[in-house]
């Protein structure tokens, strides 16, 4: 089967990997003029990694394990500790955070040469009378296929054509984000720590070679503009602060190293596409990053969708392997966007009479069944 992937980020270069693994005709169009080697680092959760497993792809030689997650107060005091080991002993599976372009290197790097064709910028998806599908693009040419995927990212073009506009609204809150080199315990060991207060949000994750992958999650309006200096606009929100690890972040953070990410959010339909067309990760379903599922659920979409295409009978009618691919992915995609958000996460206030242990307890049981909703490999539903 022919497929044409548009957009090379971690949704579109695993499905690659996936579909190519089975034989068939992989092309990828990304709009970058080359491999992406910048950005910061994600989250790879026990989802994210069992989706990488089967499509062939081993992480462990990348980024830093995850054990636990401290929840903090802005003073340093730990609130609660959530097990995230505890997801692996449920479904055989560890958390790491990863550098992204660690990542997409490994991705690609199995991948024929020329699979990948940079500065490709898409701007249309056509189904075609005879059944084929086109994407087409800002120079004037085309990429016919039996299939395309629209991996294309939160302000996917293919999506803007296949429902008819861009859904995604914002949500008022925004993360500052960035991968930066900080001596302090966070980058050598193998426990986060997310700190909460009236400011907003902090997440530290270690992610290996001395770095950990670091944001501030803030309130946010789309007219505001963008500040010369992000981090010392963070240093002047955040900098009554005591916890060390932010103080070292703050401390340590170049001027212009934060990247902003507008939260924003749409309801998750049922059908994404039209025939052979169809949409993956943040082209199908996007939500804000609080619960570090976007790149996961990305995976997970290529995992299934690698499932679809290659069972008898996709070949000679894709637009159906396409239906039943979106709608198993429905249900646990919706979860994971309908618990995502920092307003959703700001307003949840831990009871305190449970103390320490029993919350901490309390969160990891929440964490291991939030993963089972939101996961389609790690609970065996398939298309």
């Amino acid at each position: 089967m022919r497929v044409v992937i548009v957009g090379a980020g971690v949704g579109g270069l695993a499905l690659a990997r996936g579909l190519f693994d089975q034989g068939h005709e992989v092309q990828v169009h990304e709009r970058g003029t080359g491999p992406r080697t910048g950005g910061a680092g994600l989250g790879l959760y026990a989802n994210g990694v069992a989706a990488l497993a089967a499509l062939g792809v081993d992480v462990s030689g990348i980024g830093r394990r995850l054990d636990g997650l401290e929840n903090r107060d802005p003073s340093g005091r730990v609130r609660y500790t959530l097990d995230v080991d505890a997801a692996r002993e449920r479904y055989g599976f560890e958390a790491r955070t990863v550098p992204r372009r660690d990542l997409l290197a490994l991705l690609a790097a199995d991948l024929p040469e020329g699979t990948i064709r940079y500065g490709r910028i898409c701007t249309r998806v056509r189904v075609n009378p005879d059944g084929s599908v086109s994407a087409l693009f800002g120079d004037g040419t085309d990429a016919t296929g039996d299939v395309v995927v629209g991996a294309d990212g939160v302000r996917s073009a293919a999506r803007r054509d296949l429902w008819d506009g861009d859904p995604a609204r914002p949500t008022g809150w925004a993360s500052w984000q960035a991968l930066t080199e900080v001596p302090v315990e966070a980058a050598a060991g193998t426990v986060a720590a997310v700190v909460q207060g009236r400011q907003g949000m902090c997440g530290i994750m270690p992610a290996g070679d001395g770095l950990v992958q670091w944001w501030f999650d803030v309130r946010w309006r789309s007219d505001i503009p963008s500040p010369e200096s992000p981090t010392s606009v963070l240093r002047k929100l955040f900098g009554e602060w005591k916890d060390p690890w932010v103080r070292a972040v703050l401390d340590h953070a170049a001027d212009d190293a934060p990247e902003l990410f507008e939260h924003v959010r749409h309801r998750v339909p049922k059908v994404w596409g039209e025939g052979g067309a169809t949409l993956l990760g943040d082209a199908a379903h996007t939500f804000p990053p609080s619960t570090a599922q976007g790149a996961n659920q990305a995976l997970e979409d290529a995992w299934a969708l690698t499932r679809v295409l290659g069972e008898e009978g996709a070949e000679r009618d894709p637009a159906q392997a396409l239906r039943r691919y979106e709608r198993v992915r429905r249900g646990p995609v919706s979860l994971a966007s309908l618990a995502s958000g920092a307003e959703a996460v700001m307003r949840f206030s831990p009871p305190r009479f449970l103390g320490r242990e029993r919350l901490g307890a309390m969160a990891t049981r929440q964490f291991i069944a939030y993963l089972g909703g939101v996961s389609n490999v790690l609970t065996d539903r398939t298309p």
